[in-house]
């Protein structure tokens, strides 16, 4: 998976969760998102070659590769679109094992 499809999708579950609590008597501000991420760096070769970030699925499969692992710490403050200054709320209904 692309970071930037990882980004993505939690912006898409941050959203859902935003429209979720719209109408409920308790809403949460969201605060930071910390994401802590295992990276594949790798580079395609050619004229026009690019570097791409990869999530890393971790496992005890060994594969050789030409890409390098690293490890980054994204902290991702939400705003919502048109509102800079003001965090967005959420809230929804609790999902077993959810913490």
């Amino acid at each position: 998976m692309e970071l930037a499809e990882l980004i993505a999708q939690l912006r898409a579950e941050l959203t859902e969760a935003m429209r979720a609590g719209e109408n409920a008597g308790l809403r949460f501000e969201l605060g930071p998102v910390e994401l802590e991420l295992a990276l594949s760096v790798g580079k395609e070769g050619g004229a026009g070659g690019k570097v791409r970030f990869w999530v890393a699925e971790l496992g005890t499969e060994g594969k050789a590769s030409r890409a390098s692992t690293q490890r980054i710490k994204l902290v991702l403050d939400p705003r919502q679109a048109g509102v800079p200054d003001c965090r967005p709320l959420i809230s929804g209904e609790e999902v077993d094992g959810e913490r």
